[in-house]
């Protein structure tokens, strides 16, 4: 059973529209980057994505949240510096430079910066 169906499915339409296409970008970006298998987990109850093989990357969550309806919410681990990275990249996104980065629901679906974020994040311990 897919492990985040239980989640995504009290969420709204456009919010698992969006989390389907941006985890599609999530996993073919590991395929890209040849990270090697990848564990699909919850952590914190939110949907999570983390190399099996030791030592290779760090997580990346997705959540969409009823404080915050208009966004789906990446998480990077806040002792790295990804996010900051993010800020430096991709500055018209919303990015608290510490660990999230907002990805508003009603904009254009772009999956460039959210697969870049994917291969930056499930390789942080091979290419720092």
């Amino acid at each position: 059973m897919d492990p985040f169906t239980q989640i995504t499915a009290q969420w709204p339409a456009p919010a698992r529209a969006r989390f389907d296409a941006l985890r599609a970008a999530i996993l073919s970006a590991a395929c890209d980057a040849s990270v090697g298998p990848v564990t699909e987990s919850l952590k914190w109850g939110q949907p999570a994505w983390r190399p099996t093989t030791p030592r290779t990357g760090s997580t990346l969550r997705l959540n969409w949240s009823p404080e915050v309806p208009d966004v789906l919410t990446a998480y990077v681990d806040c002792k790295t510096d990804l996010a900051q990275r993010m800020v430096s990249l991709y500055p018209d996104l919303t990015n608290d430079g510490r660990r999230a980065l907002a990805l508003p629901l009603d904009a254009p679906l772009d999956t460039q910066p959210i697969a870049h974020l994917a291969a930056m994040t499930l390789t942080y311990h091979r290419n720092p």
